[in-house]
């Protein structure tokens, strides 16, 4: 129950302290709800007006039955669809249950309807003016008829509520309601009400505190089940029956607790009831403050892909670092630091570092070593239900310790388009995206992200089988888009940098490594850089020999180079007429690699490492030097 408690933390340090321009979090007792239409009475109760609203999430009073609810009759008390709030609804033709008055189920229980738990409420102590001024409305069974006035809701010429529009300008109402079986019923319309006070200038009763604060003190008094909170210890403590969903989204009905086992007996055998009470008793404010404190954070600063949420937050609220992001955003968040001076052919990665370190250095500042801090991945593979697929709970000078590691190691110069470079590392979906194409589906990216959260949050290497594919992928550059191979060659040195961190590769080149790889790289790409300027004098523009053989480079080179080479010779021969400052530097830097072989690694044919695209990448950056303002953006400063 760990989880639950620290979320329950969270609630209890964040509730009003929340940063400005954010999100509030939930009152006790509240859900989030996507309102449909606004309704708006005076004091008395009396119908001033009412529009259509699309779709607005909207903060609202719930019992804890409401909140869980899914195919039962269970009534929010204030703001609900027409179908609970309409007294009229079935005079209308409502193709629903009508949920207004009190009825009898199918096991001869009385269910509470909405006007019952409302008048409860308007007649109990706790009572506020505007839930009787709704309540005064409702009672004059005149809810669908003024809507239907108004022309919010619509019927046909049988005087009863549409399912289907016909006419070429589908109303508000229609676009926002969910289709099922290609109808929209009418009754699914989810009210909000705006009172309007004499003395009040906060009309909308989704954002009064005050009346907040009332039904929550209504709603406490009226639980009944006691029993031992494993959470808090407390053993008098009002348990939850059920637990709150719409946790990732307005329309999520997934949950991660639930016991609702009355037919299927998985706990046959174990406990005396079906209630799961006896499986795990959670107290009702524990789980409420839990879950609202979980929907807020998801909201807030949450990794989304589907289904598939991961949040890490400081249980005390301070800013952390989002380890989903890449080095780019890092460098030019709330603690990013101007570029230092580099010395010319300095490596860019003692610029990178410094100010990798001074915003590690801001974040520290502001959390303590002690802090605790939470990473949870949370997913569904079934629309009721919700696991926890991945939970770590690490101290504040940990957590930032892996997070500057994971940036540092695997650091490298990224162009992500023209308008994107910079040094770092790339994010996760980055890296899946390099792996198996833009076009993965959801399932292969939610998995590889999930390889990917252990290698960042725990420190593991990275699966050798991601970085293979990266590396593949970024030599096979024929079948690829110029500036997405670009993107996938700087994610693929980057991770085989960061894999291979005991080699301590440099960003900029090392003319003293003479692996033969690493030389196999440096001299794919002068035989490339030879062609290119060679395609360039003539004013042509194709692919050259080096970029169609590469993928064949990397398997077999020494083979491969005998086919570039002699490929190069009339290129040469044009540059040697045109050009000869240029071939004799070129000649010498050739003579220089090949020179630097250490025995018979030259005529080795066996496939390249990825080592062989940190020698290609930092040969071709001192062959083509990028322009002074790419070299700008590259210090981490983003320019779009």
């Amino acid at each position: 129950m760990s989880w639950i408690r620290k979320l329950h933390d969270t609630y209890e340090a964040c509730r009003g302290r929340e940063p400005e321009g954010s999100e509030k979090l939930l009152p006790i007792s509240h859900t989030l709800q996507q309102a449909h239409v606004d309704i708006t009475l005076d004091i008395h109760g009396e119908f001033i007006s009412a529009r259509a609203i699309g779709k607005q999430e909207t903060v609202i009073p719930a019992t804890e039955e409401s909140a869980g609810r899914t195919n039962k009759c269970a009534p929010h008390p204030l703001c609900d669809k027409v179908q609970y709030c309409a007294a009229d609804y079935p005079k209308w033709g409502g193709k629903k249950a009508p949920y207004y008055y009190d009825f009898t189920n199918k096991k001869g229980e009385t269910v509470i309807g909405y006007e019952s738990l409302l008048s409860s409420w308007c007649t109990s102590e706790h009572r506020h003016p505007k839930a009787q001024a709704v309540l005064a409305y409702v009672r004059k069974k005149t809810l669908v008829a003024d809507l239907v006035r108004e022309k919010v809701l619509y019927v046909g010429t049988d005087g009863k509520l549409l399912t289907l529009w016909e006419g070429e300008h589908q109303p508000e109402l229609f676009k926002a309601l969910t289709a099922k079986a290609g109808e929209r019923d009418q009754g699914d319309a989810f009210i909000r009400w705006q009172v309007r006070e004499p003395d009040s200038l906060c009309t909308a009763v989704w954002e009064d505190t005050s009346l907040q604060e009332a039904w929550a003190h209504f709603d406490a008094s009226s639980k009944a089940a006691r029993g031992l909170c494993m959470v808090t210890g407390d053993t008098q403590a009002s348990l939850a029956l059920n637990h709150p969903k719409r946790l990732r989204h307005a329309g999520d009905g997934a949950k991660l607790i639930s016991a609702n086992d009355g037919s299927g007996f998985t706990f046959r055998g174990r406990f005396t009831d079906d209630t799961g009470q006896q499986a795990c008793g959670v107290g009702f404010v524990v789980t409420q403050k839990a879950h609202n404190a979980l929907r807020w954070l998801i909201r807030r600063q949450a990794y989304r892909n589907g289904d598939q949420v991961i949040v890490s937050w400081a249980v005390g609220g301070a800013l952390i670092p989002d380890p989903f992001r890449d080095s780019l955003y890092l460098l030019s968040g709330t603690f990013a630091a101007p570029a230092p001076a580099l010395a010319e052919n300095a490596d860019a990665g003692q610029a990178f570092a410094t100010r990798l370190n001074l915003a590690i250095k801001g974040y520290r500042a502001q959390l303590d070593p002690s802090e605790d801090i939470v990473i949870m991945g949370l997913d569904s593979a079934t629309p009721g239900r919700m696991a926890i697929t991945y939970y770590r709970e690490l101290k504040g000078s940990e957590f930032l310790d892996r997070i500057e590691r994971w940036h540092a190691a695997h650091a490298w110069p990224q162009n992500f388009s023209k308008d994107k470079h910079f040094i770092g590392a790339p994010a996760p979906h980055d890296i899946a995206e390099a792996a198996y194409g833009r076009r993965l589906d959801d399932k292969l990216k939610k998995a590889t992200v999930e390889r990917l959260l252990p290698c960042i949050i725990d420190d593991q290497r990275l699966p050798r089988d991601l970085l293979e594919s990266t590396v593949r992928r970024a030599t096979n550059r024929v079948g690829l888009a110029h500036w997405e191979w670009e993107k996938i060659l700087g994610i693929a040195c980057g991770l085989y940098r960061g894999t291979f961190d005991n080699e301590d590769y440099d960003m900029a080149l090392e003319t003293d490594r003479r692996s033969r790889d690493y030389l196999y790289g440096r001299l794919l790409a002068v035989g490339e850089h030879i062609e290119s300027r060679a395609l360039y004098v003539a004013g042509e523009k194709r692919d050259t020999t080096a970029a169609k053989l590469m993928q064949r480079f990397a398997d077999r080179p020494t083979s491969t180079w005998r086919i570039i080479e002699p490929a190069l010779k009339p290129y040469i021969s044009r540059l040697r007429a045109k050009r000869a400052g240029f071939m004799v530097e070129m000649d010498r830097l050739l003579d220089e690699i090949i020179a630097s072989f250490i025995g018979d690694d030259f005529l080795d044919d066996s496939r390249l490492s990825g080592e062989f695209l940190l020698g290609y990448h930092c040969q071709r950056q001192v062959l083509n030097p990028p322009k002074p303002e790419v070299a700008a953006n590259d210090e981490g400063t983003p320019n779009d």
